[in-house]
């Protein structure tokens, strides 16, 4: 079975008896580092995941293009191997209804994996990853799911905790109110004082 639908070249750990060890290594590690650091996507309440490995190189995958995952959070660890190139690109969290906005210079950030090391983002998190360009590459992902988040967002609009483009209009509409408001005060105090 293919790992994922973007990705043709991997395997899904569950298929393999790792279930088990996969579902320690979230609630041991994952969960409560999520707890902390993405609370707002559910980090408290994972409870499910989907773990898989990817190879990437000559007669693989070359790159993934730009996407997001099907978690509240994900870890990807680079298990390594020779390679140049597969450097991940970030361009900012979005919910489903601005999932294609563009990004702001401060949501722009590149990562270069080294084997052995992990990166764990929000799965909204928009990203993809650039070609490897020689060697070959495995990473082993496993995507956190929480079912309470999921659940809540369904009834939920205002996602400005956590997406970008929803905290940018939260934001505008509270510049445009201020404004309107000043401007109001003063359109009184001008016809007081006449």
């Amino acid at each position: 079975m293919r790992p994922n639908t973007m990705n043709k070249y991997g395997a899904v750990l569950d298929d393999f008896g790792l279930e088990t060890m996969l579902d320690k290594l979230m609630e041991t590690y994952i969960r409560p580092l999520s707890k902390v650091f993405f609370a707002e996507v559910g980090g408290s309440t994972l409870d499910s995941h989907h773990g898989f490995v990817v190879e990437y190189g000559k007669d693989r995958d070359v790159d993934l293009g730009f996407h997001v995952d099907d978690s509240e959070v994900t870890l990807n660890v680079c298990l390594g191997k020779q390679f140049t190139g597969g450097e991940l690109f970030f361009r900012g969290t979005r919910c489903e209804k601005h999932v294609n906005t563009g990004s702001q210079t401060e949501e722009i950030f590149d990562y270069s994996h080294v084997p052995g090391r992990a990166v764990l983002h929000r799965g909204r998190h928009r990203h993809g990853a650039r070609a490897t360009t020689s060697g070959h590459r495995v990473n082993l992902l496993l995507w956190c799911r929480s079912s309470v988040f999921r659940e809540m967002k369904r009834y939920q609009k205002d996602f400005s905790s956590w997406c970008g483009e929803c905290f940018r209009e939260k934001k505008e509409r509270q510049r445009l109110s201020i404004a309107a408001t000043k401007s109001e005060l003063l359109k009184q105090e001008g016809e007081s004082t006449t």
